[in-house]
């Protein structure tokens, strides 16, 4: 057998069993358990990878978890800080661009580390070192990001855990607890940035062959407040592409756009050409929206239509009420509620008695 043969063989056979090897390795639990948890905030997820080491009857504060930064007798780093967890980084991925406690971060995965100061508080640092085991091979030259932070007395925690304990539209709280400590900091997402983008984006794409996510931006957007993009959009809905027809849908929201931009007049038509296209509830509730614009004569006009072309369903007659109300004719608006009551299901028979009773004193029921 020639020399060249055999070197393959072995090399062969080496790798072999180094493969072999790799698949046999068992698996077994780690004495301090991995853990996730995530929180959304708009459609930004937050998540935070941590090993849960246990207190169990330790000193952990300033012993098993050293004040400051400090030489840790392995890996490169000569002046690491905590770990912020047990066994490999702790990690923390943001999907889109955010602020924590005030300042930006970029989207991406990031070693997570704590440097508590021994006298209150603490640094929260957020390093492009997502990989490393721990914090043995902790660069300061690979921050991203540092931040000073309060820390809180809690009752014990036996198990240390990360949790988000606050929430809001736009913001959360980020916190680790442990023994009888909390840190906490701030994470805030442009959520209106971030969704107008994406919606941008995914309209360009497959999405956007689809009548009724244009609606959805246009409807994202009036709320939003940007009502020229919303205004574009809706009418990308309405015509000009091959999915593009006119709908109870994109009329009705259209009008309102125009109302918000004072092109009263111009909505108004376009309110009488949604009306012709609605059900009876879906007319009853773009009266209620005349109401609530203050244009009470059109949505008396718009309603009394309603119940001549729906043959009396109750959702008509109730939104004439209301339409007689908003106007002052209480009298008429008793009429057309006992009309209602007359043919509205049993579920929504205490609604409407308990509204009549505040037309019969006078009452506006809008």
């Amino acid at each position: 057998m020639k020399q060249s043969t055999l070197m393959m063989i072995c090399i062969a056979g080496a790798m072999m069993l180094f493969t072999i090897q790799l698949k046999a390795q068992l698996k077994t639990p780690e004495a301090s358990q991995r853990a996730q948890v995530t929180q959304r905030i708009g459609i930004t997820d937050i998540t935070i990878d941590y090993g849960r080491p246990s207190v169990k009857e330790r000193e952990v504060w300033g012993k098993l978890v050293p004040y400051g930064y400090n030489n840790l007798g392995f890996g490169t780093s000569t002046a690491a800080p905590w770990r912020a967890g047990a066994n490999q980084n702790t990690t923390i991925e943001f999907s889109h661009d955010v602020k924590v406690e005030g300042k930006d971060i970029k989207a991406g995965l990031y070693g997570l580390h704590v440097a508590l100061n021994e006298e209150g508080g603490a640094t929260v640092i957020f390093s492009k070192n997502s990989t490393s085991w721990g914090s043995y091979f902790y660069d300061e030259k690979e921050d991203a990001l540092r931040v000073d932070v309060k820390t809180t007395e809690i009752p014990h925690t036996e198990t240390l855990m990360f949790l988000f304990p606050s929430f809001e539209a736009n913001n959360t709280v980020a916190a680790l607890r442990w023994e009888k400590k909390e840190i906490p900091f701030k994470i805030e997402v442009d959520v209106e940035s971030i969704v107008m983008k994406e919606i941008k984006d995914d309209l360009r794409g497959n999405a956007g062959f689809t009548q009724t996510n244009w609606d959805s931006a246009a409807n994202y957007a009036f709320n939003a407040g940007d009502l020229d993009q919303a205004l574009e959009w809706v009418n990308g809905s309405i015509s000009g592409n091959f999915f593009s027809k006119e709908t109870f849908s994109n009329l009705s929201l259209k009008s309102r756009i125009l109302t918000k931009q004072g092109k009263t007049q111009e909505a108004m038509v376009i309110v009488d050409k949604a009306a012709t296209m609605g059900n009876a509830t879906q007319v009853f509730q773009l009266g209620n929206g005349l109401i609530g614009q203050g244009q009470k004569d059109k949505a008396l006009e718009v309603l009394k239509n309603n119940v001549k072309n729906n043959n009396g369903a109750w959702p008509s007659n109730y939104g004439l009420a209301r339409a007689y109300s908003a106007t002052g004719d209480y009298k008429s608006a008793i009429k057309s509620i006992n009309v209602a009551l007359g043919n509205a299901p049993d579920r929504f028979k205490g609604r409407l008695s308990g509204e009549l009773e505040k037309l019969k004193k006078g009452e506006d029921i809008n």
